[in-house]
């Protein structure tokens, strides 16, 4: 079971990473806002550049939808702990290890239920950039 003072640990580590991808967040709209000015203003030339461009953007959107992802799954861990309800396995209901938390604070399932999730969902999503 986490102690007391294992879960204010992790609390700390959560709050830390959600702070972390909240500016890495308003720091990529912020450059995706000065981009579109800049390809507003006619800095792309030709088809290639246009591309490119194109591309560029879409990895910046797949970065930050990875990023608003993580900062819901850690709010959600944070709400958990709040509620008295975090480090037991939502699929299983046993208490997570403290070195599994401790590698991953906001998991949701004990390493038994996540290695067999990951085995029957491999190819459930599509993939996308």
């Amino acid at each position: 079971m986490v102690t007391k003072h294992e879960a204010t640990q992790l609390e700390r580590l959560l709050r830390a990473r959600e702070c972390m991808l909240r500016d890495e967040i308003r720091a990529q709209l912020l450059e995706s806002d000065e981009q579109h000015y800049i390809d507003l203003a006619g800095k792309v030339g030709d088809v290639a550049d246009v591309s490119v461009a194109d591309m560029l953007t879409d990895v910046d959107i797949a970065e930050m939808d990875r990023d608003v992802v993580e900062l819901r799954e850690v709010e959600a861990a944070l709400a958990r702990i709040a509620q008295g309800k975090y480090g037991v396995c939502a699929d299983c209901g046993t208490e997570i290890d403290y070195e599994r938390l401790a590698a991953q604070p906001a998991a949701t399932r004990c390493v038994q239920c996540q290695g067999q999730r990951e085995k029957v969902y491999v190819h459930t999503e599509i993939p996308r950039l």
